[in-house]
């Protein structure tokens, strides 16, 4: 049975309370309405300075023009005793105004500047009245807003709701949500562990799928370490420690790998498919890295003949076991056999990562050799100028050699001697998993200046962090 938390009087209280802190605040309210300044009309600057004869008094004020030049004769004689008998005069005048230009040239600058200066205090202080009007009335509204009535009221009838039914609600909620969180845990830890079940199940078929051809491959061999679908040995498609090495029997973990990471078949043919354009209507095209064979197919499908390389045994037998010609060989002892100018195309997706800068040269300018003239050679790697792309897709392949940023490839490839190269980015990050920006519905125009500040690093941030996770540097022989 539960105990009453409010007594009938302490509800009367509440209710008197409240009656009470309503008057005081619709008082208080009033006082500051009546109290509010409105904004009067302001003086206007004073006109400036009469300047319009200064011009000319500087130009007249002189009285030296008119001393007579020295003549000979009786007109030169009279002239000089009639200026002895005025000159006195005329120098007093010409002192004056000497005295009355130099003051009047002296105080224009000052009357400028008065002039200025009372019509920028003018400007200044009817916008510090007008600011502090709009404060007042913001104020106001905040004052409007506040709430204190409001939690007396919530007191009022959460005092009711409380009688009889807060202490059970609240016993039923705490239970309820302890079995919430109950089912949750244990929800998370069975997705965990089919998630775990799957993964491991998708490696053991892998597995029992490479052990099954390596068997037959030994079947069907008639000299141990011999291949006999290119007639070689996989330990001589690494002449020299610079090549990268045959894949072993544990081949398969990275099969699981890139069906984990990567992504599927479905999701690769759908990437890859946009280089179709830069190989229609070539021949002998050479896929390096082919994998699982996905651009193998969308050429055969277009009408374009080509031929895949790979080292990962498990990713030659794959392809084989769907048609594809694909040579378990890594690409310059492929390269080395062919002649020079025989590829229409040499297509490479999330290779080049892989390789050691010196190899990687050595490709770029065997590719060059072995292509036709504007033949286009296509290289798509992963964006490690994007940090997102860097850390969550570069550093997690530890097959990985030497991040290239996309400058760096595209320079690598123009100074092999390949021209229009140019760079083409690649699976963009949605808006949703990017930083977001603020919204700006704030009048305050220091508010609206903070953020967009804010916008504009945002907007750097995500350039940086969150750029495009891939590109392709595309180019052609000349």
């Amino acid at each position: 049975m539960f105990k009453l938390s409010l007594s009938p009087e302490d509800l009367t209280r509440l209710h008197d309370e409240r009656e009470d802190a309503d008057r005081v605040y619709n008082e208080a309210l009033t006082a500051l309405d009546n109290a509010i300044q409105h904004l009067r009309d302001m003086p206007d600057a004073p006109p400036h300075y009469d300047e319009h004869q200064v011009t000319p008094l500087n130009k007249c004020w002189d009285l030296s023009e008119l001393t007579p030049a020295e003549t000979n004769g009786w007109r030169g004689r009279i002239r000089a005793f009639v200026w002895r008998t005025v000159a006195p005069v005329f120098e007093r005048q010409q002192m004056f105004n000497s005295a009355l230009v130099d003051h009047i040239n002296r105080n224009i600058e000052m009357n400028r500047e008065v002039t200025k200066a009372v019509a920028s205090a003018t400007a200044v202080m009817r916008e510090e009245l007008e600011r502090l009007v709009t404060f007042q009335h913001k104020l106001l509204q905040f004052a409007q807003q506040i709430t204190v009535y409001v939690d007396t009221k919530d007191r009022e009838v959460g005092g009711t709701l409380a009688v009889g039914l807060a202490g059970g609600l609240s016993g039923l909620s705490d239970e309820l949500q302890k079995r919430w969180e109950s089912m949750v845990a244990r929800e998370q830890r069975y997705v965990a562990r089919v998630d775990e079940i799957r993964s491991t199940t998708a490696v053991w078929h892998e597995v029992t799928a490479s052990l099954k051809r390596e068997l037959e491959r030994l079947q069907t061999s008639p000299t141990p370490g011999t291949n006999v679908d290119s007639g070689t040995s996989d330990i001589a498609a690494s002449p020299n420690p610079s090549t990268p090495q045959t894949a072993t029997y544990d081949s398969y973990k990275y099969v699981a790998f890139e069906d984990k990471f990567r992504g599927s078949e479905s999701e690769i043919r759908a990437r890859v498919a946009g280089y179709l354009p830069y190989f229609e209507g070539a021949t002998d095209v050479l896929d390096v890295g082919c994998g699982r064979g996905e651009f193998l197919e969308l050429l055969q499908e277009h009408g374009v003949t080509a031929t895949g390389v790979d080292l990962d045994h498990d990713m030659v037998e794959v392809c084989r076991s769907r048609g594809l010609s694909v040579h378990a060989t890594d690409v310059l002892s492929h390269l080395a056999t062919l002649p020079d100018a025989s590829l229409g195309g040499l297509f490479a997706a999330q290779v080049v990562e892989h390789l050691e800068p010196t190899y990687l040269l050595k490709f770029i300018d065997m590719s060059l050799l072995k292509l036709r003239p504007r033949a286009k050679l296509v290289l798509e790697t992963i964006n490690v100028a994007s940090w997102s792309a860097f850390f969550q897709s570069y550093v997690r392949d530890i097959t990985h050699c030497r991040p290239l940023h996309p400058d760096t490839l595209k320079y690598l490839v123009t100074a092999s001697g390949f021209q229009q190269a140019e760079i083409i980015y690649l699976s963009s990050v949605p808006p949703e998993n990017k930083l977001q920006f603020a919204g700006d519905s704030s009048s305050d125009q220091e508010a609206s200046t903070v953020i967009s500040v804010l916008n504009h690093n945002v907007e750097m941030l995500n350039a940086l962090l969150f750029a495009d996770q891939d590109y392709a540097v595309v180019a052609q022989r000349g």
